[in-house]
């Protein structure tokens, strides 16, 4: 099947910004070489409060298919829902700014959602770059590994990252938007809507995208407090009662106390992971995932909230 078959239809892609405007340049052009019909699909940059945004402005002038707009309300699945709103297309398509489309995502995306018709959720591969490939560090390693497998999150766990996710007007419609009271774990909670729902979701690996890895500790540490969080809060948000609420903390704290153990045994079994340093680093990691996203917890639960960047 190739892209022209699609001309019936129109796709609309999302993607929130906040500052990362090298990134979010990379990621429009490769945007902007396709292989999919260029006259069927628009680009949706939804700034969401970002100091460059004159910088940005200037940017999405260079693209004909981008348009600009801009969601106030903290938030990427805030940012989300702005875009969702003036979408043109009856095919939606999420990245972020800091991914990198390969050529064919769009028209490999498209084509899995129209020949899937009771599939309410496509979730393309999420490809990890390391940073430094010759010499990874332990977040690099760690990352590589662990920071979005798209097919676990939804075989498992009933949803797909909005970094590489395909839906339709038709499900937006059926299960509404994003909550966008929620800073991260947004997707966890509409995707698991849409599962909920009786609607498919369905792993493509040929819809591909490169994310890149965090290459310092202080990202990795700022990323795993925000998952934390989000986590967090939804919890507490889906707690009928305050006596759920406080099970559902006591649930979570104890989780993240208890040793990675069968984590572990796993990653030294995984012949993939070439290497026992490797493997050993990969595993320390884990505990320090679980010991930051521990103390973020214990943070939430004496009145802070949960961070955004």
């Amino acid at each position: 099947m190739t892209a022209q078959s699609y001309q019936p239809l129109t796709t609309s892609v999302i993607i929130p910004v906040l500052n990362d405007i090298e990134s979010l340049e990379s990621c429009l052009e490769a945007l902007a070489h396709q292989t999919y019909d260029s006259t069927q699909y628009e680009i949706i940059v939804v700034d969401n409060g970002s100091e460059e945004i004159a910088s940005i402005q200037s940017l999405i002038k260079k693209y004909s298919q981008a348009k600009l707009v801009q969601e106030l309300t903290p938030g990427s699945y805030a940012a989300r829902n702005k875009g969702i709103s003036i979408a043109q297309g009856e095919i939606i398509a999420f990245t972020d700014a800091d991914c990198i489309p390969a050529p064919n995502w769009l028209e490999k995306g498209v084509q899995f959602l129209l020949e899937n018709p009771k599939c309410g959720l496509v979730g393309g591969q999420i490809k990890m770059q390391l940073a430094n490939p010759e010499d990874p560090n332990m977040v690099e390693l760690y990352e590589s590994v662990r920071a979005l497998p798209q097919q676990e999150f939804i075989e498992k766990d009933h949803f797909a990252a909005t970094a590489n996710l395909f839906t339709n007007r038709a499900t937006i419609t059926q299960i509404g938007t994003f909550n966008s009271e929620l800073k991260s774990s947004g997707d966890v909670e509409w995707g698991r809507r849409v599962h909920a729902h009786g609607l498919q979701l369905k792993y493509n690996s040929e819809a591909l995208i490169f994310h890149p890895t965090h290459s310092s500790f202080n990202d990795f540490f700022i990323r795993t407090r925000r998952l934390a969080g989000g986590h967090y809060d939804l919890r507490m948000r889906q707690a009928k009662s305050n006596w759920q609420r406080r099970i559902n903390v006591i649930k979570l704290l104890i989780y993240n106390l208890i040793p990675p153990v069968f984590f572990a045994i796993h990653t030294l079994l995984n012949p993939e992971i070439t290497g026992i340093d490797k493997k050993l680093k990969i595993s320390w990691m884990m505990w320090i995932v679980r010991y930051i996203s521990f103390v973020e917890i214990l943070r939430l639960q004496f009145g802070k909230t949960s961070i955004r960047i």
